[in-house]
């Protein structure tokens, strides 16, 4: 049946992340090269936003880190749920697509399986790493599962659930768009000094939290190895100035670079992390890095009782080992981030074989055009109610 003759599809898609909001849109466009005519609406940000996704809610506003965070928006967060569980009726969506976001997915999956609507769950919830029993929840609220770490299908196949591995969509994204020197040209660094790229997070209580940290770290570095450039990748979702303001406190000058985290990671000697996506981004550059992660202090006691994993970053999970450094609560101090920077940048057979270890980490996260392959698992799912 050509695209022409059928009935234009209408599908939600809740993005409550920011690399939910990149990915979703990759997704919304593979899915329109198959179905030109699909209508979508839902929750994401400028990617979603610019892939011609009609936003209920922006992902900026639904985003947390901890509970503390979750109690502050709480009401905000369970009207846009309502609204779109109101619209499972209204709109009638022909599928309900879900990327990651599982407090909030997980229960509007439940909504719309109770309505006889179709669920695709793209970018699984971590349940490997906490909270395993929501596979239970999964097995009888999704229809398919498109997961992007190769561990994820078996674990998920043999729970009951379909899962397929279509490997990671930052494949299709993470590449330099410069040359070595148009990038340090661009960006305004020299190219004989040692470069630190510092990514404090996507979320203003990420950066709030832990931008003062790195920027100690850096002071650090600058008094004991002498003459350091450092570079800041600036994430979509964050204010420029709220960036700027807290970097005129440090004595240590930043180059702060939009829309380019991938040309800063490759001219990087070195990268300051915070654990998320930004981990795997590094990875996939094979930049040699520390992994800082910080919340609060209630969220964290309640985290060491609920999280069963040995590692946080994606590059020793997949790795099955220690690569990088893992710096966690009370031990991501300045001094401990300088230290273990430092290492890196003064130990060329450390830093080497850390490379070595990512570029085998990237190798086993699938090939390119993991989102054309969930696309097709989509409107597989989607077509199923129209055959």
């Amino acid at each position: 049946m050509s695209p022409e003759n059928e009935n234009p599809a209408k599908i939600m898609i809740v993005a409550g992340e920011a690399s939910g909001d990149l990915h979703g849109s990759n997704l919304v466009r593979a899915i329109r090269n198959i179905r030109p005519d699909t209508r979508f609406y839902g929750i994401g940000g400028k990617h979603l936003g610019d892939a011609g996704v009609e936003l209920v809610a922006r992902s900026s506003e639904m985003a947390v880190v901890g509970l503390t965070e979750v109690a502050a928006k709480l009401n905000f967060i369970l009207k846009i749920f309502f609204r779109l569980r109101k619209s499972l009726e209204e709109e009638k969506p022909d599928l309900v697509i879900l990327i990651d976001y599982p407090d909030f997915n997980i229960p509007l999956a439940r909504a719309a399986k109770k309505r006889g609507i179709r669920v695709f769950y793209y970018i699984s919830p971590q349940v490997w790493a906490w909270r395993r029993g929501r596979i239970r929840s999964i097995r009888k609220c999704v229809d398919r599962m498109a997961v992007i770490f190769p561990f994820e299908e078996a674990m998920y196949r043999e729970a009951g659930v379909e899962a397929t591995f279509v490997g990671h969509p930052l494949l299709d994204t993470a590449r330099r768009r410069y040359k070595r020197e148009e990038a340090l040209e661009l960006f305004g660094v020299k190219d004989n000094v040692t470069t630190v790229a510092v990514l404090p997070g996507s979320r203003e209580s990420e950066v709030t939290r832990l931008l003062p940290v790195m920027m100690k770290a850096a002071e650090i570095l600058s008094n004991s190895l002498g003459s350091l450039q450092f570079i800041l990748p600036l994430a979509d979702t964050l204010d420029r100035h709220l960036v700027e303001d807290m970097l005129e406190k440090s004595p240590v000058p930043f180059r702060i670079v939009e829309d380019s985290i991938y040309d800063v990671l490759c001219i990087s000697d070195a990268a300051i992390v915070t654990s998320g996506t930004a981990t795997v981004e590094a990875a996939l550059m094979e930049t040699p890095m520390v992994v800082i992660y910080r919340v609060s202090g209630f969220t964290y006691l309640i985290g060491r009782l609920l999280v069963d994993v040995e590692h946080i970053s994606m590059a020793n999970i997949i790795a099955g080992k220690t690569i990088v450094t893992e710096l966690i609560q009370d031990d991501a101090t300045p001094e401990r981030i300088a230290k273990e920077i430092a290492g890196i940048l003064t130990n060329d057979v450390k830093r080497s074989e850390m490379k070595q270890e990512l570029k085998k980490v990237r190798e086993k996260m699938g090939e390119p055009g993991g989102a054309g392959r969930a696309a097709k698992l989509a409107v597989e799912l989607l077509e199923k109610d129209e055959s």
